[in-house]
């Protein structure tokens, strides 16, 4: 007799809210393309608004799976973008 285990896959969402960006000349495309690789909710034309808003200076809240979480804040911190963790 085999026993089948199946195992069930918790995929926690982490909500980040991207304050600002204070890079001197910051990189748009790689800004946006980071969202997009990311956010588990966004494509790449919604990244690419979210990234534009975010350089006018406005907050833009994100979800992110928690396997991609420690990868995404970091790539945050590389392209000089402030974040908080929101529960």
């Amino acid at each position: 007799m085999q026993l089948l285990y199946i195992a069930s896959i918790n995929q926690t969402i982490m909500k980040v809210n991207l304050l600002s960006c204070d890079a001197q000349r910051p990189d748009k495309r790689a800004i946006a393309r980071c969202i997009a690789e990311v956010s588990s909710t966004t494509n790449d034309s919604l990244a690419a608004e979210l990234t534009d808003i975010l350089l006018e200076g406005d907050a833009v809240d994100i979800e992110v799976e928690g396997k991609n979480s420690g990868s995404a804040l970091r790539a945050f911190r590389k392209l000089s973008i402030d974040y908080e963790i929101i529960e």
